[in-house]
């Protein structure tokens, strides 16, 4: 599971044989590998397992966000999004080929919240804090505005548009991972915590490989249990009970073929106080989202009801001209946040903000991690490193905020500079489609370079699966980024799920089964 590096990284990331990691993490997720990116790069040991893949849940889940959260200011959560909206333009900056900016269409509707309340969020949004880059609000005249023609004639009236940026929320999580491991983390995916005994010097975790069952021991000085909806799983039976309490909440999104010719989202006011996102996705298609309710059971088992698609199609319809049905969905996905249980009554009023609990009274540190939104993950591990400070030492004082202005991998370019990223790729390379250039720019930025290298030298590492997705690509996301099945690479790291046919899946998968033997060997 562990991939060979320099002697420098283990110096700087990893304990000697005999000693304990500083922090070892449970979760794979947006926060879980945030914190380790910055433990990593403050020169702690750092171990992480995840029982699945990276982002397998929860953080593959979203609505592909960075965003402030504008119906939070409903809630009075003033300095959540104070925080977000600083946060969005930070992250944007350190990884400018995963994210980048949107303008969001927001129609007035009579009988929804009134104009004036509608102007006087918006205006707070954009002068709250955080917005140096991205435009400011703009009134819109929707009968004139290109914005209007999707829409049904009697809301082609006025509106509003505004600022946020959009994140492929799954390869955030994986670039983090895999700064984290660069900078000398140890990460193991597929790899579940079944047990924890705490002595006062630190944790023993018991760690199961899903495939060959075999368990390990792994010792570390603080443990920080990052599992989102597992959490509550872990404490109580693993670790010891939480002291605050969350919220299941699920949250299901549906994609369609595209309804709309230009590149701006929208977002819709509902009778049930909800909002719903469409946002053009992937080229041909775009993305309606999300539910909120309360989830129950196992959260490995979510997904979506049709009485969710039903409400997604139902609320698009009553906006757009052409009317949007369940026979329409191409894909859906469903996941379930871990909200702290702030005791709102209804699921979408629950906080979005986060709660990081250090039980420290009864041995080695444990910190448990409650609630939070991907937009915040950085500043959570912020968060959480200064908590553990005066257990791990000084070196958190030191080195500070260092995240906010390291690229994350493939990131060391310009923001805005995606398409000309992209012609420099196709230079020499008549092999490359410009479609496909464009997605690997805004897929691995500067990265894609080393393997396309590959692919020079090997005419044999161009054939592809189809949707350009290439033997070179593939090898690159199975010994780089943690991938090791289909589903991995087609609907984490890529979203070329969308456009493969069952048969070259199947290819896909004999070929990274042959891989995965072929490295073990």
């Amino acid at each position: 599971m562990e991939r060979v590096r320099t002697s420098a990284q283990v110096s700087a990331g990893r304990p000697a044989a005999d000693d304990p990691f500083d922090i070892a993490i449970i979760g794979g997720g947006v926060n879980g590998c945030g914190i380790a990116r910055d433990a990593a790069g403050r020169g702690y040991s750092v171990y992480l397992c995840e029982q699945g893949d990276l982002a397998g849940a929860t953080s593959s889940a979203s609505t592909k966000l960075l965003h402030g959260g504008l119906r939070y200011l409903e809630y009075y959560e003033f300095r959540l999004v104070r925080e977000a909206l600083t946060e969005r333009e930070v992250v944007w900056g350190i990884a400018p080929h995963i994210v980048h900016p949107l303008r969001f269409v927001l129609p007035y509707r009579r009988g929804m919240r009134p104009w004036w309340m509608l102007r006087l969020g918006l205006f707070l949004y954009d002068h709250i804090g955080g917005r140096k880059l991205l435009p400011a609000t703009r009134s819109l005249d929707l009968g004139r505005d290109q914005a209007g023609a999707p829409l049904k004639p009697d809301l082609r009236t006025r509106g509003f548009e505004y600022s946020d940026c959009w994140v492929d929320d799954a390869r955030l999580v994986v670039l983090n991972a895999c700064d984290a491991r660069d900078r000398g983390a140890v990460i193991e995916t597929w790899a579940r915590a079944v047990d924890a005994a705490r002595a006062s010097d630190g944790w023993t975790l018991q760690v199961e490989n899903a495939e060959t069952h075999q368990r390990k021991d792994v010792r570390a000085r603080v443990l920080i249990n990052a599992a989102g909806p597992w959490a509550d799983c872990l404490a109580g039976q693993t670790l010891p009970p939480l002291a605050g309490r969350l919220r299941l909440v699920q949250g299901s999104h549906i994609i369609v073929p595209r309804l709309f010719d230009h590149d701006r989202c929208y977002i819709f006011q509902n009778p049930d106080g909800r909002i719903v996102f469409a946002i053009p996705y992937e080229g041909d298609f775009t993305l309606i989202g999300t539910t909120d309710h309360d989830f129950e059971g196992d959260p490995a088992a979510v997904a979506i009801t049709a009485d969710e698609t039903g409400y997604l199609c139902a609320a698009a319809s009553e906006y757009f001209s052409r009317p949007v049905s369940p026979a329409d969905v191409v894909w859906s996905y469903s996941g379930v946040r871990a909200l702290y249980d702030d005791g709102a009554s209804a699921a979408q009023a629950a906080t979005r903000d986060y709660v990081l609990e250090l039980n420290d009274a009864g041995g080695a540190p444990l910190l448990s991690v409650l609630g939070g939104k991907i937009t915040t993950y950085r500043h959570l591990a912020l968060d959480a490193l200064d908590k553990l400070s005066q257990h791990l030492g000084a070196a958190a004082a030191r080195r500070g905020d260092w995240t906010g202005s390291a690229p994350l991998p493939g990131g060391d370019f310009p923001r805005g500079a995606t398409a000309q990223l992209a012609q420099s790729l196709r230079q020499n390379r008549p092999w490359l489609a410009p479609p496909d250039a464009a997605r690997l720019a805004r897929t691995y930025g500067t990265r894609a370079e080393t393997f396309l290298a590959a692919a020079d030298a090997d005419p044999a590492a161009r054939t592809t699966f189809g949707a350009g997705l290439t033997v070179a690509e593939v090898r690159h996301l199975m010994r780089e980024e943690f991938a090791r099945t289909a589903a991995d690479v087609l609907w984490r790291r890529t979203k070329l799920g969308l456009r493969l046919t069952p048969a070259e899946v199947s290819a896909l998968e004999d070929f990274m089964a042959l891989e995965r033997n072929g490295a073990a060997a």
